[in-house]
C-alpha cells in the first residue's frame, strides 16, 4: 500500500531537490520575471528581512554592521549579475579596479605595478566573458608581473615588486573574474559567502564557552576562531540546502574558503601595519575588507562546485 504524503515529506522533497524556478509577474505592468533568478531574489530578500529583525533586537554593532553588508551586497551584486554577462565583467572589473587602488595604497606598490594590475582588472573579466580559455593564461601573467621591476633594475626592492605583484594579479582581478566563470550560479555563491560570513561570527561568538572552539585558526587574527570555522561551515550548510545547491565541494569553498580569505587579507594588513585596506565604506573599512572572503571562494568554488 502507497503511504500518504505528508506536508513534512513534500517539504523535505523540495528543499533536497525542488523546482528553484519560479515566475513572478510584476504588479501594473504585466512584466513577467522567471527562472532560479526570481527564487534568489525572493530568498534573499525574505532572509535579509528576517536577519534585520534578529539584529535590530539583539542591538550588537557587529550584527548591524554585517547585516548591512548583506543589504550592500544583494543589490550591488545581484542586479549586474542577474542582467548578464556583461553587466557582470563590469561590475568584476570594478570591485577589482577599487581593490587594486586600495592594495596599492596600503602596500605602497609603485605606479608601475599599480597600472598593470588595473589594466588586468578590466582584461581578465573582459576575457572571462569573450574567450574564457584564455583564463588559463594566469601563470604567464604571473612572470609579466616582473617585468616593471626588471626593466626599472631594481636590485633592492625588485623581488618584493615582482611577488606582490605576481600574487595580487592572481588573488583579486583573476579571483574577480570568475563571477563571470560562475554567472549562472554567481549570485547564489556570493550570497553564500555572505551568510558564511554571518554564521562565523555567530559560531565564533556562540560557542566561545568551550576551550576547543576559543583556539585561533592563526595568529594573524585572534578572532578567527576553531569556533567561528564550525559556524561558516554550519552556514554554508543551511544556506546552500536552503538554495537548493548543496554540494561538498561548495560546502568546502564557501565554508573554508570565506574563512581563509578573511585570514589572508589579514597577513596582508598586518604586513603593511594597517586596520583596514581603505575607507571606501563608511564605517565598514574598505572594499578589500567586504570582498576578502569571495577571492579565495570565487575560485575554488570554481574547482570544487
Amino acid at each position: 500500500m502507497t503511504q500518504p504524503t505528508t506536508l513534512g515529506d513534500s517539504f523535505v522533497g523540495w528543499l533536497v531537490g525542488g523546482d528553484r524556478s519560479w515566475t513572478f509577474t510584476v504588479p501594473f505592468t504585466g512584466w513577467r520575471l522567471e527562472g532560479r533568478a526570481v527564487f534568489l531574489a525572493v530568498t534573499a530578500l525574505t532572509i535579509l528581512l528576517l536577519a534585520g529583525i534578529g539584529v535590530a533586537l539583539s542591538r550588537k554593532r557587529e550584527l548591524h554592521r554585517r547585516w548591512t553588508t548583506w543589504a550592500i551586497i544583494i543589490p550591488a551584486v545581484g542586479i549586474p549579475i542577474w542582467i548578464g554577462k556583461g553587466t557582470t565583467a563590469l561590475l568584476a572589473t570594478l570591485l577589482g579596479l577599487q581593490a587594486i587602488r586600495e592594495l596599492a595604497r596600503m602596500t605602497r606598490l609603485p605606479r608601475p605595478e599599480t597600472i598593470l594590475l588595473c589594466v588586468l582588472a578590466v582584461l581578465y573579466p573582459l576575457t572571462a566573458w569573450q574567450r574564457p580559455n584564455m583564463m588559463a593564461l594566469a601563470p604567464v601573467m604571473v612572470l609579466v608581473c616582473a617585468l616593471p621591476a626588471v626593466v626599472a633594475g631594481d636590485t633592492a626592492d625588485g623581488v618584493r615588486r615582482a611577488t606582490l605583484t605576481g600574487f595580487a594579479s592572481i588573488w583579486i582581478p583573476w579571483s574577480l573574474a570568475h563571477l563571470v566563470v560562475l554567472w549562472h550560479d554567481a549570485f547564489l555563491i556570493a550570497f553564500a559567502a555572505a551568510a558564511a560570513d554571518v554564521a562565523a561570527w555567530t559560531g565564533g561568538t556562540g560557542l566561545k564557552r568551550f576551550a576547543w572552539a576559543r583556539r585561533p585558526l592563526s595568529p594573524l587574527s585572534p578572532n578567527k576562531t576553531v569556533g567561528g570555522l564550525v559556524g561558516a561551515l554550519a552556514g554554508a550548510v543551511v544556506i546552500l540546502t536552503l538554495l537548493g545547491h548543496i554540494t561538498l565541494g561548495l560546502v568546502v569553498a564557501v565554508g573554508v574558503g570565506g574563512v581563509l580569505g578573511d585570514l589572508l587579507e589579514s597577513m596582508v594588513k598586518r604586513a603593511a601595519g594597517v586596520k583596514d585596506a581603505g575607507d571606501w565604506l563608511p564605517g565598514f573599512g574598505g572594499l578589500l575588507d567586504r570582498v576578502d572572503s569571495l577571492l579565495l571562494v570565487l575560485p575554488l568554488a570554481a574547482v570544487l562546485g
